[in-house]
């Protein structure tokens, strides 16, 4: 089969965070999604702050993300539920190709998107806010998602990291809890205030 060639390379640097309803720490970094979600079902709001990044000759730098994630019980078996939220300052160009890269159509790390996302319940602009205030991390988008999360302290006070792994999102993950995790979207309410959360420097690109 002939390779598309017609694919347009993209990359993203920045930060991501995301809140989860497990009660502890989620098992999904360390076993790949091969253990359950500790309430055996995934539902996950997530915030993504770009620093750097392009889609073709579309600069994407300074936008921020939101994001919506169901999952039915073990991660790397799929039928996830998905929807994105894009920054309304973004561009007509630069909010096309941020949905090609949220829906796994861009390839690439979000690649995996096509794959396992059975239903992408929507894109849609949003006013996004993404703000850190010393290690606190806040994600408002509207009035739809409304979280902060915060470093887990480990020895000394000093953040607990769980490095070198082979998660999708980067190999260095800070764990975290939520002070606030508040959706109301796509027929969702959920409240996830106190539960598990991450924190990862994210390095993506695509096609490859």
């Amino acid at each position: 089969m002939a390779l598309d060639t017609t694919l347009t390379p993209w990359a993203i640097k920045g930060e991501l965070i995301l809140n989860c309803n497990c009660t502890v720490f989620c098992p999904c970094v360390v076993s790949l999604g091969q253990h359950p979600p500790t309430e055996g079902y995934c539902q996950t709001w997530g915030g993504i702050r770009i620093d750097e990044g392009s889609f073709g000759d579309e600069d994407l730098s300074g936008l921020n993300i939101g994001l919506l994630i169901e999952i039915p019980g073990l991660m790397a078996r799929g039928n996830w539920k998905a929807a994105v939220f894009i920054d309304d300052r973004a561009s007509e160009a630069a909010y096309d190709g941020l949905v090609q890269v949220f829906n796994g159509k861009a390839r690439g790390t979000t690649g995996l998107f096509s794959v396992l996302v059975s239903e992408f319940l929507g894109a849609e602009r949003a006013e996004i806010a993404y703000e850190n205030e010393g290690k606190t991390r806040r994600l408002m988008v509207g009035k739809k998602i409304q979280g902060e999360v915060v470093p887990v302290e480990g020895h000394k006070g000093e953040d607990i990291v769980i490095t070198n792994t082979q998660y999708w999102m980067g190999p260095d993950i800070t764990v975290a809890t939520a002070t606030k995790g508040r959706v109301r979207a796509y027929g969702r309410v959920w409240d996830f205030d106190g539960r598990s959360a991450e924190i990862c420097q994210i390095d993506w690109h695509g096609p490859k």
